[in-house]
């Protein structure tokens, strides 16, 4: 098996990465990202994935097997140049369909996000089958790159796999540019000041999962028989919900001292437009997701390596 990784020196990219090596072997694992230089040490190739042409050249030159495209323009940072965004997150995509149909890929990963939902969306334990009307231009580009990639299985037989990621948070790596990053952010200024500014209001409740629960999803989606993957659009998938105000609370218990302030910004109205909660059935009943950390755990862990 040799696996190559798009977008790999991002916040998912980084750790998910480090977790294939330790599986696979450190050699068969090529990370590409757009920057010069990779974070962490790895086999590493420079690569922007809208280059068809060299990453069709990696693909040959490694012989790769399996693929991770995780390379995008995040929720926040894409209303910024939002032509930008939908140019990166589309065409890269199709490269990276093209190249899995062209060299007979084994499988290939594709993350979405809970972006592809929006205010015409159940906010309350959002189905997996319900109406997709995005009010960004991330989440319009995730919820096309979904249809393509049923699109790919269905007239191509492109075994391409996905998650709708609700906000990931870390301690070790930082995020990159989405509208949940408040999550992150938010424990590291708990630590180093005592205080944190949120431009996500109080009440705003948000799906959120812990960086370990997103790779173990991602890992074992990857691994599961074909047989058993029934949604080949994405899978929802959850682990815990909870409000900034909540999250503060859970810090306190670790942080008596810490304050928490609110100032909302543009992010705000793509929060709301965002579930409260979401139905995953089908990943747990399709391949046995189910998740290891709730809100406490998740901030306990957090806070002892930060403090660390």
């Amino acid at each position: 098996m040799r696996i190559l990784i798009t977008g790999g020196c991002g916040q998912i990219g980084t750790v998910l990465s480090k977790a294939l090596q330790d599986k696979h072997g450190f050699d068969n694992v090529i990370v590409t990202d757009i920057r010069s230089s990779p974070p962490f040490e790895c086999m590493y190739e420079q690569l922007d994935v809208t280059d068809s042409n060299k990453l069709f050249y990696l693909i040959s030159k490694y012989h790769v097997t399996q693929l991770y495209h995780l390379a995008a323009i995040l929720s926040a940072k894409g209303e910024a140049n939002p032509i930008f965004t939908w140019n990166i997150n589309m065409n890269g995509l199709l490269n990276i369909l093209e190249s899995a149909k062209n060299y007979q890929l084994d499988r290939v990963f594709y993350p979405s996000t809970i972006a592809v939902f929006g205010l015409l969306t159940p906010r309350i334990d959002t189905p997996q089958h319900t109406n997709l009307t995005p009010e960004t231009v991330y989440g319009i580009s995730k919820a096309a790159g979904e249809n393509w990639c049923n699109y790919y299985f269905k007239k191509y037989g492109v075994d391409v796999r996905s998650l709708r990621y609700p906000g990931i948070i870390s301690w070790d790596t930082q995020p990159g540019g989405g509208t949940t990053d408040y999550a992150v952010d938010i424990f590291h200024k708990a630590v180093e000041i005592g205080k944190y500014e949120s431009y996500i209001d109080h009440g705003t409740r948000l799906p959120m999962m812990y960086m370990p629960d997103a790779i173990k999803a991602t890992l074992e989606l990857m691994e599961a028989p074909k047989e058993s993957i029934k949604v080949r659009t994405s899978y929802n998938v959850a682990a815990m919900s909870f409000t900034p105000a909540e999250l503060a609370a859970a810090i306190k218990q670790h942080l008596p001292d810490f304050k928490i302030t609110y100032q909302p910004d543009f992010r705000q109205a793509i929060a709301a437009s965002w579930p409260e909660s979401i139905d995953d059935q089908e990943a747990r009943k399709d391949w046995n997701w189910q998740e290891s950390y709730d809100l406490a755990a998740m901030t306990s862990d957090i806070i002892k390596n930060l403090t660390a």
